[in-house]
């Protein structure tokens, strides 16, 4: 089990200083490590959490009995559970993420000047990056990975129910950092549940974080927001919308609206509010709704879906701005793709949008003009992952427009320089 650091404010303020200057004394070996050593150094760490599976599981337990005895909810409980085949997941995930193409050094562009100059612009890592997360330890392996083949330092501070988990995931890193030979201090982990070491966080450490990422709920990253001084990659909460239109096929419409809201509830990517077009009630909407009811999912309804099936809890205007991280939807008819456009602009936290559709008109009417980080057609809301994008894991799914969007990956963590060839060129 962790020992965590009891100390007083000035004592937290002093360790996260230290921590920060560690950070930044490991960011420059990171940046110029070559790709063969980060790819060694990311089978490494695979290698370890498979080895040290049992001691993950162990670690686990004690934050899962812990959360049980402070009476957390549910979905909750979910996101901070591990298994053998979540800690598989996190070591399969690790090993994609070294097989990715190295992004540092990449020639993003490249162009010629009349007066002969050759210029290009060039991937390199942003730097110390700082990522504040809930519930979920699985973010300490995806983090930590995916900000190593960045060429990027980390510091990790995970939520308090999960640092027991999230130190034994993180001794595997380390393990994987002493075997390669890179700086161990690159993937640090806050070993403090005090709050004040994320608004030592937010204040930069002294400059020696260079961008923060928040992974949770709406508060943690209002605060982020409102206290950064530092630049931030905003992850807004999860309100996705599933838009069922007329010309959606009924038997897809029904198993894609199971799994957008049952396949797991509490992640970011669950469909919230499920809008289907009114043109459809007497077809579509009943059949949907029984499937989901069925599966174990409350029903939050509208009056027009009142009329049609009374076995639901009439909807507040609550419902349609709630990330309910639970088996809970709100449903709503809406006319036609105009009508799911209005609601969904109106609503949205911009994380992620499906339509449901064969008219290929009204697909595209919903991909032009709706303006969220991940839209998707004839599929689930669950696959807003960066796993599922072929990026090995995120960190999580951006919804700002500022430098990355949707999910961060390994390309998202980086930055670019120019670089300038010339034959002895002087300014007029």
């Amino acid at each position: 089990m962790l020992k965590l650091h009891e100390k007083s404010r000035d004592d937290t303020a002093a360790l996260m200083a230290d921590i920060g200057r560690r950070a930044r004394a490991a960011a420059r070996p990171l940046a110029i490590a070559t790709a063969e050593r980060k790819h060694a150094t990311l089978i490494a760490m695979a290698q370890a959490i498979l080895r040290h599976e049992q001691d993950i599981l162990d670690a686990n337990a004690v934050d899962i009995r812990n959360g049980e005895e402070s009476g957390l909810s549910a979905s909750f409980m979910d996101r901070l559970k591990l298994d053998h085949a979540r800690i598989r997941a996190m070591a399969d995930g690790i090993s994609e993420i070294a097989g990715l193409r190295d992004p540092v050094g990449d020639v993003i562009a490249e162009w010629d000047r009349p007066n002969g100059l050759h210029i290009e612009r060039v991937r390199t890592p942003l730097g110390v990056v700082g990522v504040i997360y809930e519930s979920r330890p699985n973010v300490t392996a995806d983090a930590g990975a995916l900000c190593l083949k960045a060429g990027n330092p980390v510091i990790l501070r995970g939520g308090s129910d999960s640092l027991n988990s999230s130190a034994a995931i993180h001794a595997c890193l380390v393990e994987g950092l002493k075997a390669a030979e890179l700086p161990q201090d690159a993937i640090q982990l806050v070993p403090t549940a005090d709050r004040a070491a994320v608004g030592e966080m937010l204040k930069g450490l002294s400059g020696n974080i260079d961008v923060i990422i928040p992974r949770g709920g709406k508060n943690l990253v209002e605060r982020v927001q409102n206290e950064a001084r530092v630049p931030v990659f905003a992850h807004l909460e999860g309100i996705c919308h599933l838009y069922i239109d007329r010309s959606a096929d009924l038997d897809m419409a029904v198993s894609i609206a199971v799994n957008a809201k049952m396949r797991r509830t509490g992640v970011c990517g669950a469909a919230e509010t499920l809008l289907v077009d009114g043109a459809v009630a007497s077809t579509h909407l009943v059949p949907i709704l029984e499937a989901l009811r069925a599966a174990g999912c409350a029903i939050h309804a509208g009056a027009e879906v009142l009329k049609v099936f009374a076995d639901a809890q009439p909807a507040t205007d609550a419902d349609w701005v709630s990330e309910y991280l639970d088996a809970i939807i709100a449903v709503k008819l809406v006319d036609g793709v105009a009508g799911a456009i209005e609601h969904i602009e109106t609503f949205s936290s911009h994380h992620t949008e499906a339509i449901v559709a064969e008219d290929a008109d009204a697909v595209e009417r919903f991909f032009n003009e709706i303006d969220s980080a991940i839209l998707l057609h004839n599929a689930s809301t669950q696959f807003a992952d960066g796993g599922e994008f072929g990026m090995g894991a995120e960190i999580g799914i951006a919804t700002g427009k500022m430098h990355a969007r949707g999910p961060v990956g390994v390309e998202q963590l980086t930055s670019f320089k120019y670089r300038v060839r010339g034959t002895g060129q002087v300014r007029p």
